[in-house]
Parts: C-alpha cells; sequence; structure tokens
C-alpha cells in the first residue's frame, strides 16, 4: 500500500443564497436558500513515501479543498484518503503529529519574538526532545544560512528570511510529510534558489513526502519529480513533467540561421516564419513531421550557420491546459 492513498474523493459545499438589501436579509431568515459547489469531483492518486509532488491547478479548481482534507481540516463527502495509516479527519490529534505545513502567505512564527523564541514555543506544542530539537535547529539552521537572524523578532525580517524561518518551523518536530504552499512567494532569485536546494538535499537526506502548490512552474520544475494537475475538481494528468511535453506538447519549432538569405521553398505540415533576412523559424506538430526528416531535408538543400530545436516551456503547457485548449 502506498504511503498516501486518495480514493474517490468527493467534496461539495452549502452556500447560502440570498437577494441583496434588508428585504433579502429578513426573506433569507425566514426561507434560507442554498446552493451547492463541487469542489472535489471522484479524485483519486497515490503517492510513494519520499516522493515530491507538484498539486497544481487554476483557482478554484479543488487543490486547497483537497489539501484540507489530506492535513485533515476537512472531512471528505464520500471516498477515503490514508496517510501512512492514518485517517487525517478521524486520527487527527495523533497525525498533526507526524505533518508539516509551510504558507507562503501566512506565518506561524510570533511576530514581536524572535525567531528562536518561535521555534522553543513549537518545541513545547510538538514536544519535541531535547536531543532531537537541538540537532535538528543546528542542521536547518546551518544548511538555510540563517544565525545572522535567529535572534531578531520577526517584523525586522526580510521576507526571504522569514520564508526560511517559516520552512525550518515545520520541520523541527521531524514530519513524514510536509505540505508547501507557495514556499517561494515573493522571495528574490537568490532566497528561491536557497530553499528549494535545502528542500531537495533534505527529501534526500531525510525521505521527506513532500506536495508543493504553487503557481511558480520553476519551484515544480526544479524541486518536483511527478505532477498532479486538477481542474474543476477532477484530476487532468498525473505523471513525470517530462510526460506533460509527450501528452500536451506536441508542437515543435526549429529556429534556423542561414549563411546568406535564400527563398525556402514550402514543406508539407511545415509553417514557415521569417524572423530576419536570415533566420527563420519552422513550426510543425509532432505526429505530422519528423524532426530528423526536416533537419536532413534542410541541411541537403540549404547552408546552414546555426539549428536550434525549441522544446515547448512547461508553463505554456500548462497554461493551455487551464484554458481548456488542449485535452
Amino acid at each position: 500500500m502506498s504511503f498516501i492513498e486518495v480514493t474517490n474523493v468527493s467534496k461539495r459545499f452549502r452556500i447560502n443564497k440570498r437577494a441583496g438589501g434588508i428585504p433579502g436579509m429578513i426573506a433569507n431568515m425566514f426561507v434560507p436558500k442554498y446552493e451547492y459547489k463541487q469542489a472535489v469531483d471522484g479524485i483519486s492518486f497515490s503517492i510513494e513515501e519520499g516522493e515530491m509532488i507538484g498539486f497544481i491547478g487554476p483557482n478554484g479548481a479543488g487543490k486547497s479543498t483537497t489539501i484540507k482534507m489530506l492535513s485533515g481540516i476537512l472531512c471528505p463527502d464520500s471516498g477515503s484518503i490514508k496517510v501512512g495509516g492514518y485517517t487525517p479527519y478521524k486520527d487527527r490529534k495523533k497525525y498533526v503529529g507526524n505533518i508539516g505545513v509551510v504558507f507562503g502567505q501566512k506565518s506561524q512564527l510570533q511576530w514581536d519574538l524572535p525567531v528562536i523564541d518561535s521555534f522553543e514555543l513549537l518545541k513545547a506544542i510538538y514536544r519535541i526532545p531535547e536531543e532531537l530539537y537541538q540537532k535538528n535547529l543546528n542542521r536547518f539552521t546551518e544548511m538555510l544560512q540563517m544565525e545572522s537572524f535567529l535572534y531578531q523578532p520577526v517584523r525586522q525580517l526580510s521576507l526571504g528570511q522569514r520564508m526560511r524561518a517559516d520552512i525550518v518551523a515545520a520541520l523541527l518536530h521531524s514530519p513524514k510529510i510536509v505540505f508547501f504552499d507557495e514556499p517561494t512567494i515573493g522571495v528574490d532569485v537568490v532566497g528561491k534558489e536557497t530553499i528549494r536546494q535545502f528542500i531537495r538535499e533534505l527529501n534526500e537526506t531525510d525521505n521527506i513526502t513532500m506536495i508543493f502548490t504553487t503557481h511558480d512552474m520553476q519551484d515544480i520544475e526544479k524541486v518536483c519529480d511527478r505532477l498532479i494537475i486538477i481542474d474543476k475538481g477532477s484530476k487532468v494528468y498525473d505523471g513525470e513533467l517530462s510526460g506533460i511535453r509527450e501528452k500536451f506538447g506536441t508542437t515543435r519549432q526549429l529556429d534556423v540561421e542561414f549563411t546568406q538569405e535564400c527563398e525556402i521553398e514550402p514543406v508539407e505540415n511545415v509553417q514557415v516564419i521569417p524572423l530576419d533576412n536570415r533566420k527563420k523559424r519552422f513550426v510543425f506538430e509532432n505526429r505530422d513531421v519528423k524532426i530528423d526528416e526536416l533537419m536532413n531535408e534542410l541541411l541537403t538543400k540549404y547552408s546552414i550557420r546555426d539549428i536550434n530545436i525549441s522544446e515547448p516551456e512547461i508553463e505554456s503547457l500548462i497554461r493551455k491546459i487551464y484554458n481548456g485548449e488542449v485535452s
């Protein structure tokens, strides 16, 4: 059995709907009207221990609801969830000691206290043994280069510093699974790379299962091994990042620089776009044109200085999936 098993899980919410103004408020008191929104609709997936998963979708797709059910905050209407042998919403008291949560827009640190005081408070809440606490504190502080601000009040920290401290706060009790919600939002380029490197290294050494919900596709590409995409409460894709290109990225482009200006003969199923006098872009579908045959034809007929093959960007493919442009 996998570390995380989500089977046919559904969740809908009842939303109070009333007319505006005082008359609508009064009418709603006596005859309330409701509408229902299906947030998650029969979703299923499994995750092995130690996997790093990108869990993404457009706004309103149901990803936050799913994460809340995985963390035990919400109870599913139907289906089942098992995480490390626990049913999150039933075994919540025992279960929360095995998870960590990082919210990019909401800190669990005490605003006016030094960072170290927040860590000491979490040590007491989670009842972390002294030896384990010191070991994790020293290790994470060094890995994330936090020595210079460990004794500063949280309100004096930069966003990048606060995010690093929040990540440590979620890991002090050695959780088996960590949920990251926008872990690098607003952080500068250097800070983002520091956080990503730390996450990768920790996963390799401690085999922690990590689930990321983020709109920053660089976080996904540089950290995650696998991607789960949901939309309108249903799973759209589940597999490796490379599989996104294989399934949805059917368009390729070939940028060619010729040694001199020349006229290009029409090529079947290939769109030729002039870039300048000597540069042309050849756009085609994988199913229609074999790239090696196209390159061979061009090299045979023309004198070429440079040639570059472009893969579709993951971010642009994800955007097309969200917009319903691919299926």
